[in-house]
């Protein structure tokens, strides 16, 4: 076995250090784009930049490894290249082991600085005032829908959406000793309380269940307490050292959240973008019908549709909507100058590239 193995070894050996000369020479050119940023003070992440690349890996792969698998290469390659210009740091809804904190390191490889912020306005805070360079927050679940709040402050802020991205959510019962012995309350988000309230009530409909700030303050709190339990990510229960009791326990096995990446910047197109509004009618028959027409005469197709209270007490409502294409392509161009000569409000909450996951 040794015999055959030996000169296998000595091939990876031989092809690991071609990839680390080429790694280095690939970092070099980086060095390089990092000067004439700095010159022209063009942006260190280039969101679109980044999705061509990792597109073009997947399309190009020839296998035998999964486009998932060179994509995260790839994405590691980048940011590691990316942190020799700027190390970009990224809030998130914290504590360290959320499921936004892994949107993070999907997003931005883990050459990042995470800034961890105990809520979702923080994050915008801590992005609106450039403490982080940019945003994660949460947007739509696939069980739950909507994240309202993400929803009312994208209304409000002056951020935009440069980037969008998916990811699986799988839910852990998790407690200090690995079982439910003298457990008295199940801690969780209430979002994910939610996600898993058909496990719970067929497994432990007894049982005290209380919504908290997040998953991870969840795994922190059962960390602490024998008579908590958590539900949250295999990642928070690593880090917190809990044992699982029962994983993947969401009601959906096909759970996923979607998150934006909230900043200053405007990305251009990628080749396959998404651009997100916000519309208000006047309070007329058919206005929301003859708002939307101008998608269908352009030929720009709506992706999401999503309604919000406008709360000034009189039933009205503001419209978030999601279109293919980029703001600067013509079509869809032409049909938001028409979208915003007919609305009541109107606002571009982003074009950016579409999640690759």
């Amino acid at each position: 076995m040794t015999d055959k193995l030996k000169p296998l070894r000595e091939q990876i050996d031989a092809i690991d250090a071609q990839i680390l000369d080429l790694l280095n020479r690939r970092a070099r050119v980086a060095q390089e784009v990092g000067h004439v940023k700095a010159e022209t003070k063009a942006p260190v992440f280039r969101p679109e930049r980044e999705a061509q690349v990792l597109r073009g890996v997947a399309e190009r792969n020839p296998g035998p490894m999964g486009n998932h698998e060179v994509q995260t290469i790839f994405r590691e390659i980048m940011s590691a290249c990316r942190a020799l210009e700027k190390r970009v740091t990224v809030a998130f809804l914290g504590p360290s082991g959320t499921f936004s904190e892994q949107a993070v390191y999907q997003q931005f490889g883990s050459a990042v600085e995470g800034l961890p912020c105990a809520s979702i306005d923080e994050v915008f805070r801590a992005t609106e005032a450039g403490t982080a360079d940019f945003g994660v927050v949460p947007v739509e679940n696939s069980s739950e829908g909507a994240i309202n709040r993400t929803l009312d402050l994208m209304l409000q802020t002056s951020l935009i959406i440069s980037g969008e991205v998916s990811i699986a959510v799988h839910h852990s019962l998790m407690t200090k000793t690995g079982n439910m012995d003298g457990v008295q309350t199940i801690c969780a988000h209430s979002q994910a309380l939610a996600q898993c309230q058909v496990w719970l009530n067929l497994n432990y409909p007894n049982i005290e269940r209380r919504a908290v700030a997040s998953n991870a303050e969840a795994a922190r709190m059962a960390s602490d307490d024998a008579t908590i339990a958590a539900i949250a990510s295999e990642m928070a229960g690593e880090q917190y050292k809990l044992g699982v009791v029962k994983g993947h326990i969401q009601d959906d096995p096909h759970n996923r959240t979607r998150f934006a990446i909230i900043g200053h910047l405007q990305t251009n197109p990628s080749g396959k973008d998404q651009t997100s509004i916000v519309l208000a009618v006047p309070n007329k028959a058919g206005a929301v019908y003859q708002l939307l027409a101008p998608l269908a005469k352009h030929g720009v197709s709506m992706t999401r549709f999503e309604s919000r209270p406008a709360r000034v007490g009189t039933w009205e409502y503001y419209f978030y909507v999601d279109i293919e294409g980029h703001v600067h392509n013509d079509a869809v161009a032409k049909a938001l100058a028409e979208l915003k000569d007919n609305a009541a409000f109107f606002k571009v909450l982003g074009s950016y590239p579409v999640s690759l996951s």
